[in-house]
């Protein structure tokens, strides 16, 4: 999803890098050096706003990158097949069959005539014989000119946090790695804190984090608020599907291609599991504050999820949002 516009001011919050965009799936390392040598490259040539991670959330392992794997699985750089929904006008239907992972992915998007809201419903097939342990995550990525320093404004019903336990881009983000914490204040190495309410003021920063999304509330959700602009814009989904929010915070901080120093973006990605990590350190984790890391497909079996974005305009960040299940939210004050 490269854009979600709201006609009236022409804003987009979606992040459009930097750099110009080719089909993931045409991506030679060869002919497009321009997107780096590594195995994030080829998801990098493509990545637009809202992208899908799947099998994987995270980087593939030394032996899965050395025969083609990329990060974030197969799902965010396969070719799709594009279609409209029978009987419905507004709603589109993408679907793809992950050849290494013997997954089949379904996404449907609705638009409604009345609302300003866009529905998205998902479906992973497992092909084999076999349960299968899957990261499935929602990778929502915003950016300027919605997203500016110390302007973009957050709500987040989140509670136990942590930093990720690897140093983050050869160490040089400003968050204290390792570290746990409760939503919004997270730890620096200098021994400030960061607000997570209130996008960044630093000129160079970088990071990750996981929250964990209130478990007394059956839906979560991230709103995100520009001053300027007035628009606010977010996700609503279902808690038990995607119970983990990670907040990436890349603000000028990558030097190599096709980074260049050059992006400024705030990841909000929620999805079943706390960090993005190798399928192994995924699955040997297992459980963080409690809470499955990853989910189960059953053998031949389908899984389904359901969740919506909204844009709209408000002179001041809503506390909270409520989501019918359908194509219906609530702003509340």
């Amino acid at each position: 999803m490269a854009e979600i516009l709201h006609k009236a001011t022409r804003v987009n919050p979606l992040w459009l890098p930097p750099w110009p965009s080719i089909e993931p799936s045409s991506h030679d390392p060869a002919k497009h050096p321009e997107y780096g040598a590594d195995a994030e490259s080829r998801l990098l040539s493509g990545i637009l706003g809202h992208n899908i991670c799947l099998d994987l959330f995270g980087p593939p392992s030394p032996d899965e990158a050395a025969v083609g794997m990329t990060v974030h699985g197969e799902a965010p750089v396969a070719p799709y097949d594009v279609r409209p929904v029978d009987g419905d006008p507004l709603a589109l239907r993408f679907t793809t069959t992950l050849l290494q992972a013997q997954l089949r992915f379904e996404r449907q998007v609705a638009l409604t005539p009345t609302t300003n809201v866009v529905v998205f419903s998902e479906t992973v097939e497992n092909l084999t014989a076999w349960d299968r342990p899957v990261a499935w995550t929602q990778h929502v990525t915003l950016g300027p000119p919605f997203l500016e320093r110390c302007q973009t404004t957050f709500r987040v019903p989140a509670t136990r946090s942590k930093v990720v336990e690897e140093p983050f881009d050869n160490d040089l983000g400003l968050q204290l790695t390792g570290a746990e914490f409760l939503w919004p204040f997270c730890p620096r190495k200098d021994g400030k804190q960061d607000d997570f309410r209130v996008f960044t003021s630093e000129s160079i920063s970088g990071g990750f984090t996981t929250h964990l999304m209130d478990p007394a509330c059956d839906h979560a959700y991230f709103m995100a608020w520009s001053p300027a602009s007035k628009v606010v814009f977010g996700y609503v989904w279902n808690r038990a599907d995607f119970p983990w929010l990670g907040r990436w915070e890349e603000n000028h901080l990558r030097a190599d291609p096709p980074w260049n120093g050059n992006a400024l973006t705030c990841g909000m990605e929620f999805g079943v599991s706390p960090i993005a990590e190798s399928r192994r350190q995924m699955i040997d984790r297992g459980t963080l504050f409690g809470i499955p890391g990853y989910r189960w497909i059953p053998a031949r079996s389908r899984v389904s999820v359901r969740y919506c974005a909204f844009i709209a305009t408000c002179d001041a960040i809503p506390d909270s949002v409520e989501w019918d299940g359908g194509s219906r939210i609530e702003l509340v004050p």
